[in-house]
């Protein structure tokens, strides 16, 4: 992979990118990996004089084609690290490759925490961001509900830096660009709002399908931070509910984290869907062994210990953010549907919640939200399941998450999104030729 400066490939030698599912590839022109913002500009300016499309990727973590592109393909991992942090404003500015699990470890050495974070930490900050990556939680939102500013190459090569303090175009951008699919330009950087590190109890505790979506709106009322999974061809949940606690901290102990994170979630998970995939009428009777083997534990921990886990079975996902007073409903109705089918669910159903925010393409923008994600097991077909639920989903005007599997197009994001006139204004004044275009783009924004 060569740098801005020496970037160009010629036919014989390109090479196929995948996402980390392996659902998407693409084949650009060329790669680049820039070590410098004057050489991310002069990567844009050169691939718009060879008439070529723009696209950075992060580590591949959507399920959906937002990054790929055939032309110019950007790397940011040398975009990396902290560059300030300003405990007066409490706030981080951090480069826009670098990896979440790395801002953690490195916000936590200086006491410092981001407020709500997702479930895994593999992405870049940008790639997480601009796709709208998000935990759960009753009153804090997703990664980039949390922007206090940002920069970012637009396609005339300029550098932008807005803010929600900045003049009326600076305004304009940050209402849009904390979520902006990769549509806008570059993201280079990001200013975090950021609180000195806390506590977390996370209380996780198995319970029946339906008593916990009879008592949904009173375990979201009740704690901070609201989860829970549900098996398919069983009427089991998980939940877990993390709050904020003095501490000290208690971490679960190396035996029961091993039992619980690896062997069970991960390895044996692994093997059981490795079967089930080769034999899928075992899938039930599996997921029946499956859901009682994880038990009620409880520990405390700083905040990216206890919100996320390591995630190396590899899935493929679709996720619709419902308004939340629909979500119990939605979901009784994908069990209905699951349980009526001939369909063969391996993977746990999850759903989280979101306070309502103000980003223009957020999945919670203008309303409180809960979410209903459901995943496949890598190589299974998908599709059958994505499609009853993706109906499930659409009906109760449901939003995909832009990063996940979903088959909507700008016609019904206009209907759903309020202010979906106001991003697409916004994109035509940034980059009326499309530099940043690729056919995901073309779908969900229209030309």
């Amino acid at each position: 992979m060569g740098t801005a400066t020496a970037g160009r490939s010629g036919p014989g030698t390109r090479t196929a990118w995948h996402n980390w599912a392996g659902n998407v590839t693409a084949v650009p022109a060329r790669v680049v990996t820039p070590s410098s913002v004057e050489e991310l500009r002069e990567t844009v300016r050169r691939a718009a004089e060879d008439g070529l499309k723009v696209k950075a990727v992060g580590t591949g973590h959507s399920f959906t084609a937002a990054a790929a592109t055939d032309g110019v393909l950007v790397r940011p991992q040398a975009l990396a690290g902290i560059r300030e942090i300003d405990r007066a404003a409490g706030t981080v500015t951090v480069a826009a490759g670098t990896v979440l699990k790395d801002l953690n470890v490195a916000l936590a050495r200086e006491g410092l925490s981001l407020t709500n974070m997702g479930d895994i930490m593999e992405q870049t900050v940008s790639g997480a961001t601009s796709t709208g990556t998000h935990g759960t939680g009753r009153d804090s939102a997703s990664i980039a509900a949390q922007i206090r500013g940002l920069e970012l190459v637009t396609a005339d090569g300029r550098l932008l830096t807005c803010s929600e303090k900045g003049d009326d175009e600076e305004r304009a951008v940050f209402a849009a660009a904390r979520i902006g699919i990769g549509a806008l330009g570059i993201v280079t950087a990001i200013t975090f709002a950021v609180e000195p590190v806390f506590f977390l109890t996370a209380r996780e505790e198995p319970m029946g399908f339906d008593r916990v979506t009879a008592e949904f709106e009173q375990h979201f009322a009740e704690n901070e931070h609201f989860e829970f999974y549900w098996f398919p061809h069983t009427g089991n949940c998980n939940t877990k509910r993390n709050n904020r606690s003095q501490g000290p901290a208690a971490p679960p102990g190396a035996v029961s984290a091993w039992v619980e994170d690896e062997l069970l979630s991960n390895g044996l998970f692994q093997a059981v869907n490795s079967f089930g995939r080769a034999v899928p009428a075992a899938i039930p009777s599996i997921a029946r062994v499956a859901s009682r083997a994880l038990s009620a534990r409880t520990y405390t921990d700083i905040p990216y210990k206890v919100f996320t886990s390591p995630r190396r079975v590899r899935f493929v996902e679709m996720e619709y953010a419902l308004p939340r007073e629909q979500v119990v409903e939605a979901l009784r109705e994908l069990k209905a549907t699951v349980d009526r089918s001939g369909l063969r669910i391996s993977f746990p159903v999850e759903v989280r919640t979101a306070p309502a925010d103000d980003i223009a393409l957020s999945t919670a923008s203008g309303r409180e939200t809960a979410y209903i994600a459901v995943h496949m097991y890598k190589g299974t077909p998908y599709q059958a399941y994505f499609t009853a639920a993706e109906r499930i989903f659409t009906a109760h005007g449901g939003r995909p998450h832009w990063g996940k599997v979903h088959t909507r197009d700008a016609e019904y994001f206009a209907r759903v999104y309020p202010r979906f006139g106001e991003f697409t204004a916004l994109r035509d004044r940034l980059d009326p030729d499309r530099l940043f275009g690729n056919d995901y783009l073309r779908r969900v924004l229209g030309e």
